[in-house]
């Protein structure tokens, strides 16, 4: 039969010295801890530049939506201007030449 090993329990006010290997235990705990709760925090800063990234990037988005509709509306002002001036037709706009649709 395997012969079980109780661990030895210490009961009462008598301070107790942790053997080296316990220490070292206990150290490396503290360790890992201390790694754990750095890259979380580096972790924190990154996810917090990632937000401020999106933001940004939104608002520019939101910045170039604009503008582009601004140069829809320039398109179509200078069609009806353009219009008004010549009538309907079709436009080549590599040779510049503008020919008219009969009405």
């Amino acid at each position: 039969m395997a012969e079980e090993t109780n661990p030895v329990k210490f009961t009462g006010t008598t301070p107790v010295k942790f053997s080296d290997e316990e220490l070292q235990s206990l150290q490396g705990l503290q360790e890992k801890y201390t790694e754990k709760q750095g890259l979380l925090g580096q972790l924190a800063v990154q996810r917090l530049l990632l937000d401020q990234q999106s933001e940004a990037l939104t608002a520019r988005t939101t910045e170039v939506e604009q503008e582009y509709q601004a140069v829809q509306q320039e398109e179509r002002n200078l069609v009806t201007t353009l219009n008004e001036k010549y009538g309907p037709g079709q436009l080549d706009p590599t040779s510049g030449v503008f020919t008219p649709t009969s009405e």
